[in-house]
């Protein structure tokens, strides 16, 4: 399982489709207003990082509209077809779920 850190906060990288995670880029792009999502989906657009938060059902902030189980069929219908994207999961948001 491989691992980053970003602002202070742990995430797994549960994909990593067509090596999308540009640690440099992600880096300057990831903001506070990521780290109050359990998942955060990447996808490269017109050579452009695109990040987008999602919740799991439970958390405090959980809404429909970034549900984290709709993250596929975001990837399908929001990014470009067949883009490089990545899904990372925020490290704490595991061991919540696993009370």
């Amino acid at each position: 399982m491989k691992k980053i850190t970003l602002l202070n906060t742990s995430y797994i990288i549960k994909e990593d489709n067509k090596d999308a995670i540009d640690e440099e880029e992600l880096t300057k792009d990831f903001t506070d207003y990521f780290t109050d999502y359990d998942m955060v989906v990447g996808d490269w657009a017109y050579g452009k990082l695109r990040l987008k938060g999602f919740n799991k059902k439970g958390h405090p902030k959980y809404n429909d509209i970034n549900d984290a189980d709709k993250i596929e069929e975001y990837i399908k219908n929001y990014c470009a077809y067949d883009c490089r994207y990545f899904i990372l999961e925020k490290e704490s948001s595991l061991a919540r779920n696993k009370k």
